[in-house]
């Protein structure tokens, strides 16, 4: 029994690893793909936009100033609500029409491209409201007193309102390598949530919805959300580069 239980589990461990290096494949192909696409196409697209970038960035520096002039002095109350709020709206603004999606099953041809079909259809209301709160929670309970907390050691690490706008080609590079960054960081932290010490006491409340829909991207542990916090680009990876102090494309 012994055996056969031996041989059963270094199977499994064996159809799991499979399908990491499947998916590790999949991964660079893809991205391996878009950087060839990137590349040939380069020129062309860096042109066009810069010309887009040049053109409005005068207007968008002037717009960051006026910010500026308002929060003189304050700059953590803009901090706070640009890393936070401005999130905030996009998170709500995306799954609020999904969230009509989910709960009223109109309009029926997303269906479709649902992953798990048959479930959440409808979605459980009161799971659903109670999701919600503690997405709320997070949102603001954590996520405004943690950034008004991290302002003076960013400030201190490197001014994160600076008051020149970093140029197009600055813009790019940061883009492209902190994506990278945070996509490694977030694999890697969310593989450590699942070790089973940490998964137990913090990670397992996220996956209490086994058929999760968009607003539960934020469910999680108070204490999960703060450590994700903590490796989001707006917070900590800019502060390590200086990006050159003008605004021209």
């Amino acid at each position: 029994m012994k055996g056969e239980a031996g041989s059963v589990l270094r199977s499994e461990k064996s159809k799991q690893e499979g399908h990491i290096w499947g998916s590790m494949r999949r991964t660079a192909f893809i991205v391996g793909s878009g950087l060839l696409l990137l590349v040939a196409l380069w020129n062309s697209v860096t042109w066009h936009l810069q010309r887009f970038w040049g053109a409005s960035g005068f207007f968008w520096q002037g717009q960051w100033e006026r910010l500026l002039s308002t929060f003189e002095g304050k700059e953590w109350i803009l901090f706070t609500i640009g890393a936070t709020q401005v999130p905030v709206l996009f998170f709500w603004s995306f799954n609020g029409l999904l969230l009509v999606v989910d709960t009223t099953g109109k309009p029926n041809f997303i269906s479709r491209y649902r992953i798990q079909i048959g479930k959440n259809e409808p979605v459980d209301p009161v799971r659903l409201h109670q999701s919600i709160r503690t997405v709320l929670f997070n949102q603001y309970m954590v996520s405004l007193p943690v950034t008004a907390f991290l302002y003076p050691f960013l400030k201190w690490w490197g001014d994160p309102c600076r008051r020149e706008l970093p140029t197009f080609h600055w813009f790019l590079l940061e883009l492209t390598i902190f994506t990278l960054i945070e996509e490694v960081m977030f694999y890697y932290s969310h593989r450590l949530l699942h070790y089973p010490a940490f998964y137990k006491k913090i990670h397992k409340k996220h996956h209490e919805w086994t058929a999760p829909i968009g607003v539960i991207a934020l469910y999680a542990h108070p204490i999960e959300h703060v450590w994700y916090l903590f490796q989001m680009k707006s917070y900590l990876e800019p502060q390590h580069m200086k990006p050159p102090q003008s605004y021209s494309g």
